[in-house]
């Protein structure tokens, strides 16, 4: 029997409005530096996206360095849901 296989983001969002077969395009980017922890993961992710500053706060550097799921699981994988992601509808996808 064969299975489908369904999109990383498909199984990580709830997605109402059945989007998950497009190419996920990214607008804007938003770190909150408040709660930045600096645990840094979403540089291990998308390091051409982010990096760490001087105070080891995480900052965006190109928002057009990686693909938008590369993007997402950056975000995804911060301990502090510190980054918030919006598509290029202005929707928020994440948190």
């Amino acid at each position: 029997m064969k299975q489908s296989r369904l999109p990383l983001r498909s199984l990580l969002c709830n997605d109402p409005l059945n989007l998950m077969d497009k190419p996920l395009k990214i607008s804007r980017i938003i770190v909150d530096r408040d709660a930045c922890i600096g645990a840094a993961p979403c540089v291990t992710v998308a390091p051409g996206v982010f990096q760490l500053d001087e105070d080891n706060k995480a900052y965006v550097v190109d928002q057009n360095a990686a693909d938008g799921d590369t993007i997402l699981l950056a975000a995804q994988s911060c301990p502090v849901q510190a980054i918030r992601v919006f598509d290029d509808q202005g929707r928020q996808v994440f948190p």
